[in-house]
Order: structure tokens, then sequence, then C-alpha cells
């Protein structure tokens, strides 16, 4: 816990999820956590570890915002989902969801289960261009466990774009935090990436994560409000 640090630069990169509740939003080249400087790119080869490593360290930030600040906005005690991980959705072996086995080249909440995972040809994808994607996928994703932890009177229509607003509330409050560090121009990098992956595409719908501009307004608004302003009724 304490003391983890990022460099987190975003640029745009076309991945998209097809299925499931899964995050849109990619990353780009950033130092390993501890390594003291920025590299000018990611892991070349995008490894099964490298992943692993960078995928433990966005799980660590997250969390670790989530336990500290999850009494200033709700009742009760924070827990967080239980962490599968890397699967390989290709596998036989792919954790279960319910009935049904977690697909391809996605990342998810399961709800039944209260888990959280990532598919690693997904991961090793989206890590190739950057590791700022192992980041948003991560926040985006554990803003779907804290959904499940809400009173339904807490909980929006819009779950996707509900669970964008939380990531850019984890992200930003983690670096107020001094968990984690964004680069200069992130804040356009970003509105550019979620712009290229949003739900505009032959493969998903618009209905079920957004438009651009809406993903763009609810990380923002995330951003700009905390977690108080992803809740129903914030003033948008």
């Amino acid at each position: 816990m304490g003391g983890v640090r990022a460099v987190l630069a975003l640029v745009a990169v076309v991945i998209t999820l097809v299925a499931g509740c899964a995050s849109t939003i990619p990353g780009s080249p950033q130092a390993m956590p501890g390594s003291g400087q920025p590299s000018s790119s990611a892991s070349p080869s995008g490894s099964a570890q490298a992943v692993a490593n960078e995928i433990k360290d966005a799980e660590q930030v997250v969390n670790q915002y989530w336990t500290a600040h999850w009494a200033q906005f709700f009742t009760g005690s924070y827990r967080p989902p239980q962490v599968v991980g890397l699967y390989d959705g290709r596998s036989p072996d792919a954790p279960l969801c319910g009935d049904k086995k977690a697909p391809p080249m996605n990342a998810l909440y399961c709800r039944p289960g209260d888990f959280v995972a990532w598919d690693v040809q997904l991961m090793t994808r989206g890590y190739q261009v950057g590791d700022a994607w192992v980041y948003l996928v991560v926040a985006h994703e554990w803003g779907h466990a804290i959904q499940a932890r809400l009173a339904q009177s807490l909980n929006s229509l819009a779950s996707e774009l509900q669970a964008d607003c939380l990531a850019g509330a984890t992200l930003y409050g983690s670096v107020q935090d001094g968990t984690l560090t964004f680069e200069e121009g992130d804040v356009k990098e970003i509105a550019t990436a979620l712009t290229v992956v949003s739900d505009e595409t032959p493969w998903t719908s618009v209905a079920d994560h957004g438009d651009p501009f809406e993903r763009i307004g609810a990380f923002d608004q995330g951003r700009r409000g905390g977690v108080p302003a992803c809740l129903p009724g914030a003033v948008r």
C-alpha cells in the first residue's frame, strides 16, 4: 500500500472492448512505478509478466483510494472486490460469472461473484501502447464494484457512464493523495482517448457506454467534482 507512485501519460488508441461491462479507455508510455523516471515507450514485448506487475500497481492505487475515502462519501465499511486478475478468455478454464464464462478481449466486474478480472490478451495489447491503459481499465471496473456496494438510489441508470465518472474521480483523487502523478497535457489526451474509443464503432452500441461527448463528460465530471459528482442528482 502507501508510497506507490506512477507517471500516467495518456494517448489515443483504438482498442474497443466488445462485450460485457468493460472499460474502453486506453493508455500510453509510462515509467514502471518505483523506477524513478518515465520511459520513452511501453515495454516492447508487452509481456504477460510486465502486464501482471502493472495491474498489481493499478489495483493497489485504486484500492488505496477507496480504502482512504469511502467513509467520506458513504456509510458502512468499505469492502474491496475479489481480484481474480488476469485470465485467458480463450481457455476453458476462464473464470465463470454466474453460468457464463468470462469472454476473451474483455475486462469485467462480475456482480454474482463480486470479482474483477481482465483478459490477458486485452491487457497485453493495451500495454503495448502504454501502461496507462491498465490504470484506466482497473479504475473503471472497480467503479462497477463500487456501484454494487451502494444503495439503488445512488446508482445511475447510465451505469457505464457512472463508472467512467468514478474512474475519473478515483484517478484524479489519487493524484491529490500523491499516489499517482499525471504529466502535463494529460487532460487533453484523455479527452482525445475517450473520443477515439467511444462506442461509435461497428462492434458496440452507443447505448452501452455512451457517445464521445457523454464519455468525456462523465470522466471529466469525476475529475472536477470527485465522487459526489458521480451520484444521481449531482449538478452537471
